[in-house]
């Protein structure tokens, strides 16, 4: 067989470990894993050297477009996907205006996000107070599930369910054998927590306690029990909430949890009174706690780690003001991602392979994506060049991101992505897009 592209690289990150190999790639699917000497016959072999992993899978992303274009694009936010070897993301239900609450508003988010992405995206469904009629013609439409909030979402299109509506969700989605993802912050403890301003980050912290996760989570969790739906806690921020998770799992229940970069690698002892960037919700906790977020990853009672990218425009985080309470809650590191937790996992003696499972495959399979995520044969030719001894200082003028706000400025990272391909074309090389627009929107079941 002669190969469209032969890619060679002495560190392949496969589906089963980190060996020397040659990937073989004809019609956008990976097609053989050869020996990395093997004579093969291809329109194009090239040699790489830093390591080929896998396309991440960010299933976390809020893209905003459109009616808060000016937070996020899809051209900028896959742009910076790509640049962060990133090739698939899942785009969140709010913050853009209609909120994917109904078949009306996917056609018109698919109508905007049309001929901007550049790399594979799909679609979240939004579960809201009075829409259970909704679900099941959107799971017809191809969205990969529902996110619903627990408390206030942060915008007023999307409001918050109560238990009651959750419920009734999931009587739904268990029938369809489909996926609830969840913010699990539970209201009544915030509010009987929060203040109505302050620039204090510790008196921010305190608004936002451990126990309002703990609670909403133990709430799932008997929710889940009782439905046998599907469920997926969003963004763990509470290391306390682990025991709940695990003992969940062990009964049986249907429950996975993600966390996000900027828990594991940002801590609540850093963050100056005033640092509206560091804001997000739940919200960055302290050193021990943060142990304890890498113990569940590695102990497998945390699934996967994605982005949770949330941006805003700079105004919306009253830097002028620092007031944690009034600020946009949000952090953008979609391109900065696997720089982020190799720099963490180095410093932890976790391996690049044990890194694609959280970012790649686990995502992949939460989704329903049984060609995405992994370097085997039959899977989706989405893999990137990563050079894990490239050091490199954030700049926020090198980001794609629409805004460049990130509080992590100035850090030093550690592995740097130098090209990424979709489906075998190649899309990013050191710092620039290469191609148009290619990527595809996904749908469930079919990809």
């Amino acid at each position: 067989m002669k190969f469209d592209l032969v890619i060679r690289a002495q560190h392949v990150i496969t589906d089963i470990g980190d060996r020397p190999a040659a990937v073989c790639i004809k019609d956008g699917k990976i097609v053989k894993i050869a020996g990395l000497s093997d004579s093969l016959s291809a329109d194009e072999d090239i040699t790489i050297k830093g390591s080929l992993i896998p396309g991440l899978v960010d299933s976390h992303v809020h893209i905003n477009e459109p009616g808060r274009t000016q937070w996020e694009g899809f051209e900028s936010a896959t742009k910076a996907a790509a640049a962060g070897g990133i090739t698939t993301v899942i785009d969140m239900p709010l913050n853009s205006i209609p909120p994917t609450v109904n078949v009306e508003a996917l056609h018109v988010k698919r109508a905007a996000a049309a001929g901007q992405c550049f790399v594979d995206v799909g679609f979240w469904g939004g579960s809201i107070p009075g829409n259970v009629a909704e679900l099941e013609p959107l799971l017809k439409e191809g969205v990969f599930g529902f996110k619903c909030f627990l408390l206030h979402s942060g915008v007023d299109e999307f409001p918050a369910s109560s238990l009651d509506d959750l419920s009734n969700a999931l009587e739904v989605l268990a029938k369809n054998n489909a996926l609830m993802v969840v913010h699990a912050e539970d209201s009544v403890a915030i509010e009987r927590s929060s203040k109505p301003s302050s620039r204090s980050y510790a008196e921010f912290l305190a608004s936002r306690p451990k126990g309002a996760e703990n609670v909403a989570i133990a709430q799932l969790i008997e929710e889940a029990r009782r439905s046998t739906a599907r469920v997926h806690v969003l963004h763990l921020s509470s290391g306390d909430s682990l025991s709940l998770i695990r003992s969940a799992k062990a009964d049986g229940v249907k429950i996975s949890a993600e966390t996000c970069p900027h828990y594991l690698s940002l801590t609540a002892e850093e963050i100056a009174d005033g640092a509206t960037q560091y804001k997000c919700c739940p919200p960055i906790r302290e050193k021990r706690n943060q142990n304890e977020l890498w113990q569940g990853l590695e102990s497998g009672i945390i699934d996967q780690i994605v982005s949770d990218h949330s941006p805003c425009t700079e105004d919306l985080k009253i830097f002028d003001i620092g007031d944690f309470q009034q600020a946009w809650g949000g952090i953008s590191s979609l391109q900065l991602g696997i720089s982020i937790i190799w720099t963490q996992a180095l410093a932890r003696g976790i391996s690049l392979w044990q890194l694609t499972q959280w970012m790649a495959q686990k995502p992949a399979q939460l989704a329903g994506l049984a060609h995405k995520g992994a370097i085997a044969v039959g899977m989706d030719a989405d893999c990137a060049e990563f050079d894990v001894d490239d050091e490199f200082r954030v700049e926020p003028a090198a980001l794609f991101h629409k805004n460049q706000v990130t509080p992590y400025q100035g850090k030093i990272l550690k592995g740097r992505v130098k090209q990424t391909w979709l489906g075998g074309e190649l899309i990013y090389k050191d710092g620039h897009m290469i191609n148009s627009p290619q990527g595809k929107f996904l749908v469930r079941g079919e990809n």
